[in-house]
């Protein structure tokens, strides 16, 4: 490793940091325009019962594609069965909580997913998680499998005009937005409950995948296929649980997908805000929800990853759309998925969910690396029942009581009926506006990355016109975040290094994402700090362009001194280091560029600094 100085500075430890604290937020909803009475009650909450646990072991990992004389072929080290001493292991933990433990399959993370002889709150089943941890010490985790459900609740709306696209007040300024990029050439896949075949989606769905494992969850007869079709998701009382109601069943995925890519100008129905872009619809929720493990095999799949058993996707998807969701902390296994999805390239936009409550307490809203949407109402504020806070990226029209989204839907209330359209209302309808928004982004300009995405649409986003605490960035403004996707507006701002900053208690604070800095190396021993308040669940990328005849090393700490991520290439090359926040408040992070060796001085120590989180 090339080291002419310390990456442990002396200074940082003497630097006290400011952590800033965050609020609260609800759930959204819907009812058709001109059909039967809408999915009634959907609990926005999480399913408080399980009958599975997810488990990693050290020593087994994803499943990987190799390819063979006949093509490629999945090879999945993990899908052996469990060894004779491990399943005793898993058998006495089960017994100490009077639980049969059967393995069930394994996952795309290389996790095995274990069934328990019946449904048990997820305190217990999380106790026997911690228990097999315990006991066996070649766990890498284990976690409960828990349930996640659509988020959306019904309101009595009938309000039939997409607002939501063209108001000045509370919409998006779309129509400006489609002179410029109509999303052509871009896949989002809507993990959901899958799609209806409708009219006003007709050419615009592509080969999707069915994930749901539990045929009393799947509802179609079979477990995992090729068929992404929804068959419905009504239940009858108590079928979820004991004092459940009765449910219609909700054609969510199919509300989601009208959204991003209903069919326009086609002189009938609701247009999509990215109508040139394509659908993959991936179904993971069903009768009463879905598996965390189910829907992280449906990331990984979406986004081109390898998924024992599935067939891999013709084409990977540039953005995931998740309208779904439940209590609680990010699950690893959850985080691993998004992770991957990611290192591929695709963006991943999710609910932050309708409990009216702090967005950290709503999983996977809280994960890293995801963009987490608020919904606002008819008026630009927040919605109601919208969840908000710290990890909150950006606000979109979700709708609220007399104004919700208008999309494409079902009629049936059970099984599948006539094609009819819906006022839904919600951060679940919030969320493809994002999803599609990103799609005209990257059909402009398909060079950007996921961070890049982020950091564009927040600092293009335009003032709340209401009260919208917590609510990110602002309303999300499609026409100006194609503009800053192209790099003609709104793309963040540039800012020059202010001297003396060489030491941590002088570093230059950085508030906006997006930002570039123009930096110079004044001298051999020279040392720049910048400081960024990086929120709960964010991830910083910091990226340094030295100029060509120079070597500037990159190093990220947090307020302690301790080196999170570095990154030390050669001469003329780019560096480039992450750090992601996984805890639940802001956390400062220094990000320093060292002086290796080339150029110094105006003239000849010039570099870049791009900081976005």
């Amino acid at each position: 490793m090339k080291s002419q100085q310390s990456k442990y500075p002396a200074m940082l430890k003497l630097c006290a940091v400011a952590v800033l604290g965050l609020g609260a937020g609800v759930a959204g909803a819907g009812t058709p325009t001109n059909v039967q009475a809408a999915p009634a009650g959907k609990q926005m909450v999480v399913a408080d019962l399980t009958d599975r646990i997810i488990v990693k072991y050290k020593d087994e990992s994803a499943p990987v594609a190799v390819k063979s004389a006949k093509g490629m072929a999945t090879i999945s080290r993990s899908a052996a069965p469990l060894a004779a001493s491990r399943k005793a292991m898993v058998d006495r933990a089960g017994q100490q909580f009077g639980m049969l433990v059967k393995e069930s399959h394994s996952i795309a993370t290389g996790a095995r997913v274990f069934k328990l002889d019946r449904k048990v709150s997820l305190a217990d089943a999380a106790r026997l998680a911690a228990d097999l941890k315990a006991r066996d010490a070649s766990v890498e985790y284990a976690e409960p499998d828990r349930m996640m459900h659509p988020l959306f609740t019904p309101n009595d709306s009938m309000y039939s005009q997409q607002w939501d696209y063209f108001e000045a007040t509370g919409g998006m300024n779309l129509p400006a937005a489609w002179d410029k990029s109509t999303g052509t050439g871009i896949r989002v896949a809507v993990i959901d409950t899958g799609y209806r075949p409708h009219a006003d989606l007709s050419g615009q769905i592509l080969a999707g995948y069915d994930f749901i494992s539990d045929t009393a969850v799947s509802n179609d007869g079979n477990g995992r296929d090729s068929d992404a079709s929804d068959p419905g998701d009504w239940v009858t009382a108590g079928e979820c649980g004991s004092g459940q109601p009765a449910e219609n069943s909700s054609w969510h995925g199919t509300h989601v997908a009208g959204t991003i890519a209903a069919l326009t100008n086609n002189g009938t129905g609701v247009a999509g805000i990215a109508y040139g872009a394509k659908v993959v619809p991936v179904r993971v929720l069903g009768k009463c929800g879905g598996y965390t493990s189910d829907i992280a095999d449906g990331i990984i799949w979406a986004s081109g990853g390898t998924v024992s058993g599935v067939p891999n996707i013709a084409a990977r998807a540039q953005v995931i759309n998740m309208s779904l969701g439940g209590g609680g902390a990010c699950d690893t296994t959850t985080q691993n998925a998004i992770n991957s999805a990611r290192s591929r390239g695709t963006v991943v936009v999710v609910a932050a969910g309708n409990e009216s409550q702090n967005a950290s307490n709503s999983n996977p809203a809280n994960c890293a690396g995801v963009i987490a949407v608020a919904a606002t109402n008819r008026s630009g504020g927040r919605a109601s029942y919208s969840n908000y806070g710290t990890i909150v990226d950006v606000a979109a029209p979700g709708g609220d009581t007399g104004a919700g989204i208008l999309s494409t839907l079902n009629a049936g209330t059970t099984s599948p009926g006539a094609d009819s359209y819906a006022s839904y209302m919600g951060t679940s309808m919030a969320t493809p506006h994002v999803a599609a928004v990103a799609a005209l982004m990257l059909s402009k300009n398909p060079a950007l990355t996921p961070d890049d995405v982020e950091a564009r649409l927040k600092s293009s986003a335009r003032p709340f016109p209401a009260s919208c605490s917590g609510c990110g960035a602002g309303i999300v403004d499609a026409s100006a975040a194609i503009d800053a996707a192209a790099g003609t507006g709104g793309g963040g701002t540039t800012i020059s290094e202010s001297e003396s900053n060489n030491t941590v208690s002088t570093a230059d604070s950085v508030t906006t994402s997006g930002t570039t800095v123009n930096g110079t190396m004044g001298s051999s021993t020279d040392s720049d700090y910048f400081v960024v308040q990086l929120p709960a669940g964010k991830t910083l990328t910091a990226t340094m362009t030295p100029n060509a005849s120079s070597d500037y090393d990159l190093y990220i700490y947090n307020s302690a001194g301790t080196l999170l991520s570095y990154s030390e290439n050669g001469t003329g090359s780019v560096d480039s280091a992450t750090s992601s926040n996984t805890g639940s408040s802001t956390s400062a992070r220094y990000v320093r560029v060292v002086y290796y060796a080339g150029g110094t001085g105006s003239t000849s120590g010039k570099y870049t600094l791009k900081l976005t989180w």
